[in-house]
């Protein structure tokens, strides 16, 4: 895979994680509960997310244990398309799905000179 591929994908998977967020978020704001306990939750949950994504998942993640990785990815990820599809947006989470996986694939596979410099 040429090095475009690889930009490409990464730029995929930051947009699908962006998009995760803002789903999450989305969710929060619709649960039907009072003004407050929605507001918590469309900032909460993302915030959540944010953190546990910087900590486990992030390319420059703190701490480096390959599962956690994975578990958070699946959650943070996985809730997104679950919260779209929840709330009445299948189209939205089929969009988000295919975003994240196409963002993986791309970048699994990337020869090493592709990659940014890690530190």
């Amino acid at each position: 895979m040429n090095n475009g591929g690889y930009w490409i994908g990464g730029l995929l998977a930051f947009l699908a994680e962006l998009a995760s967020l803002a789903a999450l978020a989305f969710w929060g704001a619709t649960v039907p509960a009072g003004t407050g306990l929605r507001v918590v939750a469309a900032v909460g949950l993302p915030l959540a997310a944010a953190v546990l994504w910087g900590l486990f998942a992030a390319p420059r993640a703190v701490v480096h244990v390959p599962a956690l990785a994975v578990a958070t990815k699946v959650a943070v990820q996985g809730g997104a398309v679950a919260a779209l599809a929840l709330t009445g947006h299948p189209v939205l989470a089929a969009v988000l799905a295919v975003a994240v996986v196409l963002g993986r694939l791309l970048t699994a596979r990337a020869p090493r000179e592709a990659r940014p410099a890690a530190g």
